[in-house]
This record gives C-alpha cells, sequence and structure tokens, in this order.
C-alpha cells in the first residue's frame, strides 16, 4: 500500500502531504480545489503519461513522491532490484520510495528506490500494486481480455493452474506444428542445403587440411622461395663460428683464450675461463645448428617448393568457398551432424507429425479443462455480483458472465463476456452499451468487492466512483468501498458525503485564494471539522444544523 505522498507544484496544488496509510481513505473538496490531481499525481508514480500541462502555472516543475509499504521479497523486490533500486527495511515488510518529476517543458525524470529508471519500470509496478478505476478507465471492462482477466482473478487457483497447463502444451504444439511447416514447406530448399554440403564435405575430406596448415605453409614457402640468400648468409655465420679453413673463427679464437688463461694459472681468472668454456660450447651447439639448417636445403629443392605450393593452393580453394582455415575446420566438424540431419527429413516428418497429434489431444484435453474452470466460476461470479447490484440500488439488475468459444490462443479457447440486464425481461448485453455512468460504476464496484474475496489487490484507487448515484445507493457504495478495505487499501476522490462517511481516513483538498494565485493543501479532518465537512457535501453549507445533523447521522452508519 502507499503510506504517503507529496505533491509539489501540480495544477492547483502547491505543496501537500497526504497521509493515506491502510483502510479506506476519502478525499472531499469543493470544485476546482483539485482532488483530481491527488489521483493526477499518483498516476504520475505509476508510470502514466507526463504531460506538462499539469505543472502549476509559474512553477519551473511539478513533482510526486510516494512511500510504498511492500513485501520485502517477490515480484516487486525483483522489479526495484532490476531497476538498481533498493527497499528499506520495515519491520516485516519494506519501504518502497518512488518519486517523478516533471517539468514545464515536459521533460520527465523518474527515481525507484533511490535510482533514477524510466518510466516503465513505474508501470511495471503499478501491475503489482495498483488498480486504478477512474471515469476514463471503468471500462477496462470493455476488452474482452480484461473481462476474462477479470474471470480468471475471480476462479483462482483453479483456474490459474488448468491455464498453465494449457500454456504448456499450447507452448509444445505450436514448437512441434512450426518444425513440421518449416521441413515441409522447405523441403526443397532443405535438399539443395544437403547437396552442397555434401559436396563441401567431399572436399575437405579430399585436401583433409590440419589446425594451423596454411600459416606453417606460408612460412616454408617463404624459405624455400629465398633458398639462396639464406644459404648464403647461413654459410657465412658457419663459417665465423667453425671455419674449416686456416681463417681463424670464433671457436678457435675461445679455445685459445681459454689455454692463456689455463696457463697464467691465476684463481682470479677461473671464473673467466669457466665462461670462455661455456661459450664454446654454445658457439658450436649454434655451429652444429646452422649445419642442420645448411643441410636441409640442401635437400630441398625446386620440387618441394612446387609441392608446398600446390598444397597451399588446395588448401585456397577452402579458404575462399567457406571463409578461413578455422571456418573449413568447424564445417568438417559439425557438417556430418547437419547432414544426417538434413537427410532425415523424410523420417522426422513422420515422427513429427506422430508427437503433434498426441500434443494435439493433450492439448485438447487441457483446454477444455480450463473451459470447464472458466464455466464453473463465470456461473459464481455471475450470481455473487448479481447479489451485489441488488444492495447497491439495482434491485432488478441482473449479472451474467459468459464463456464461449473463441479462436485458439495462448489463454486458452474462450470469450468471456459480462453481459448486463438491468431489468426484468431485458435481454442481457455487453455491459458497456446497457449500462448508464453510474450503473456502470455500480458494476464495476460489485465485480471488484466480489474478486477481491479471491484475489485481493494491494490497493484500489477508484476517481468519483459514485459519479451519477446518490441517496442509498451512495450509501451502499460507501459500505462496498469499507468492505473492500478490509483486505486492501482503498483511496477514493468522492463527491458524496454517503460515500465519504464510511472511510477510515478521510482528507479534505482546500482551496485558497489571495486574488493572484489558488493554492491548495490537503487536510486530515476528524470531530468536528469532519462533521463539517460532510455537511458542505450535502447542503453546501458548513454550519447548517440539519446538514450536520445528517452528517452525524451517516458518519453513526460507519460505526454501526
Amino acid at each position: 500500500m502507499i503510506d504517503e505522498m507529496r505533491i509539489r507544484g501540480l495544477g492547483v496544488i502547491d505543496d501537500a502531504v497526504l497521509p493515506l496509510g491502510p483502510g479506506f481513505t476519502a478525499v472531499t473538496g469543493e470544485t476546482g480545489a483539485g482532488k483530481t490531481m491527488v489521483v493526477t499525481g499518483l498516476g504520475l508514480l505509476l508510470g502514466a503519461r507526463a504531460d506538462s500541462g499539469a505543472v502549476r502555472a509559474g512553477a519551473a516543475q511539478a513533482s510526486v513522491a510516494g512511500v510504498w509499504l511492500v513485501p520485502a521479497e517477490g515480484a516487486v523486490a525483483d522489479i526495484v532490484t532490476d531497476a538498481g533500486g533498493e527497499l528499506e527495511p520495515a519491520g516485516d515488510a519494506a519501504e518502497l520510495y518512488v518519486s517523478r518529476t516533471l517539468t514545464a517543458e515536459g521533460r520527465s525524470r523518474a527515481s525507484v528506490g533511490g535510482r533514477a529508471a524510466p518510466a516503465g519500470v513505474l508501470a511495471s509496478l503499478a501491475e503489482e500494486l495498483v488498480v486504478v478505476h477512474g471515469q476514463s478507465e471503468q471500462l477496462r471492462l470493455k476488452s474482452t481480455a480484461a473481462q476474462r482477466d477479470a474471470l480468471d482473478r475471480f476462479g483462482g487457483e483453479q483456474i490459474t493452474a488448468a491455464r498453465s497447463a494449457y500454456a504448456e502444451e499450447y507452448a509444445r504444439w505450436r514448437e512441434l506444428d512450426a518444425e513440421i511447416v518449416d521441413l515441409t514447406e522447405n523441403r526443397d530448399r532443405r535438399a539443395d542445403e544437403a547437396a552442397r554440403l555434401r559436396e563441401a564435405l567431399a572436399q575437405i575430406e579430399a585436401v583433409d587440411p590440419q589446425p594451423g596448415e596454411d600459416e606453417a605453409l606460408a612460412e616454408r614457402s617463404e624459405r624455400l622461395s629465398n633458398a639462396e640468400e639464406l644459404r648464403l648468409a647461413a654459410s657465412v655465420a658457419h663459417d665465423a663460428l667453425s671455419g674449416e679453413d686456416d681463417v681463424p673463427d670464433v671457436q678457435s679464437l675461445l679455445a685459445e683464450a681459454r689455454r692463456a688463461l689455463e696457463r697464467a694459472n691465476d684463481p682470479a681468472l677461473s671464473g673467466v675461463s669457466e665462461t670462455l668454456t661455456d661459450l664454446g660450447y654454445r658457439v658450436a651447439d649454434a655451429a652444429g645448428q646452422l649445419s642442420q639448417y645448411l643441410a636441409d636445403l640442401d635437400e630441398s629443392g625446386p620440387h618441394e617448393l612446387a609441392a608446398v605450393e600446390e598444397r597451399r593452393a588446395a588448401l585456397g580453394v577452402l579458404t575462399r568457398q567457406h571463409g578461413s582455415l578455422d571456418e573449413v575446420l568447424e564445417l568438417w566438424r559439425t557438417g556430418s551432424d547437419r547432414l544426417a540431419e538434413l537427410d532425415d527429413d523424410g523420417d522426422r516428418i513422420e515422427r513429427l507429425q506422430a508427437q503433434a497429434v498426441a500434443v494435439r489431444a493433450q492439448l485438447d484435453e487441457a483446454a477444455a479443462t480450463l473451459t470447464a474452470a472458466r464455466t464453473e466460476a463465470a456461473a459464481r461470479l455471475s450470481v455473487a455480483v448479481t447479489e451485489e447490484l441488488h444492495a447497491l440500488a439495482m434491485p432488478d439488475a441482473r449479472l451474467e458472465v459468459r464463456v464461449s468459444e473463441a479462436a485458439e490462443s495462448t489463454r486458452g479457447r474462450d470469450d468471456v463476456a459480462i453481459l448486463l440486464a438491468p431489468h426484468p425481461g431485458a435481454e442481457p448485453r455487453p455491459v458497456a452499451r446497457s449500462a448508464s455512468g453510474g450503473e456502470l460504476s455500480r458494476v464495476m464496484l460489485a465485480i471488484e468487492v466480489v474478486i477481491a474475496g479471491t484475489d485481493p489487490v494491494p490497493t484500489f484507487v477508484f476517481d468519483e466512483v459514485d459519479a451519477g448515484i446518490g441517496g442509498a445507493a451512495a450509501i451502499e457504495v460507501g459500505r462496498r468501498l469499507a468492505r473492500l478495505a478490509e483486505n486492501s487499501q482503498v483511496i477514493a476522490v468522492t463527491h458524496l458525503a454517503q460515500v465519504a462517511a464510511f472511510a477510515s481516513n478521510h482528507l479534505s483538498v482546500v482551496k485558497a485564494n489571495d486574488g493572484t494565485v489558488t493554492a491548495s493543501s490537503v487536510t486530515r479532518l476528524d470531530g468536528d471539522a469532519r462533521e463539517a465537512e460532510m455537511a458542505r457535501l450535502l447542503s453546501g453549507l458548513t454550519d447548517s444544523d440539519a446538514a450536520l445533523t445528517h452528517a452525524r447521522e451517516l458518519l453513526a452508519l460507519r460505526e454501526g
């Protein structure tokens, strides 16, 4: 539930704090005082589209901030965490801080749990926290999908389980059907792919490429192409290290130096002598490597270079067709499995079709189970809402929730229609076309009261749900809102004392005029102040003895 909300610079409201809390909160006030701005502000917190026209005249921006009490774990906590925000521990629950700022230029910023977030995050939270019924939203029940969702909420776990089972079978059947269609409609394409793949694998098998072979061949080709230059360089280096002529070489010079030190027989030179010995071994080893290198060059000839270039050309054909050598090797690694899959198309289609028949039978059974659960729940919902309507001063009305066959979808094979017969002998018609504005408000309220018994919503917001009604009907609306508040938080903007009388928390939006700027603030009413506001709602006067007496009588109804 929303514990508190602060509004600044929104419409006629300059700065107001709304202490809300649990139970039923009624918001009243004179026409134009800004009652609707309360709902507008709450809408901004719930991700509604920001309208710069709502910014108070002369103000640079409007802001709304709210503190919600939410479960410490669950869907709301997950949404906040995903957005980078945090919840504040508050006993067994947690506090969620949400804010929205709207500039006069039309820019909007939102914050969730202390972190900036897009308005879409607020909308996601709204789906978990609030149901809003305004004069424009009352007929979300116009939508067939919304009517079906209302019935499913009322049906509770039985429909939830049946719908989950149906959705699982439907997904399996759609996946199988899509695969069969793909295999059937693309048979020629897949046959061409198999032929191309078979040819490619045969070419790769004939060449038998090895990992890294292209780089090794390129290096070998470079060496063989420059064999004479390499031979000359290696020969010069070899002769310098270990020549066979009388010309002094490194080995002989090192040996001569070592012998001279040994003859000196000075312990101080022993370290240098050991170094010369080690250098002699290293030079001999290098000379041996150069000899082997020269021998390899002598064994290589034009015939090896031709063989290397031929091999490189064969690899080049493969890489031009399939990309790099790594891609050729990957095709060789995976191609056989893909070819086996393509060659098995005929048998595979038969197997999939057999599976599809079995899954279709399970889907039919799941759909029938879901339809039966909805039909049973529809009968109970029809009776329960009709009884509520009788108590809401619609004694002759009859509501019917009708389940009929519809096109198959992820939600089943059912259409759900909420129909209303407002008086005896009338044919039930869609509620949107058979109910007046006031009747529509009562139908919506009756449905929510009944559904809340099986699927409570944390917070309900009603914007003038009492439009078009009065007298006994208004009293019953107040009673139903109070009943709804037994399991949910209820916030209602109302202009009727009969409704406000049943609130456990009464807020008044008060308008003041200093001659130039109209400002509104919000006051919590108790005692005499509440009686005076009730009297104003009844008669337009706050000090009328008759109106005050009537106000006290209405307030006594709640206590009774």
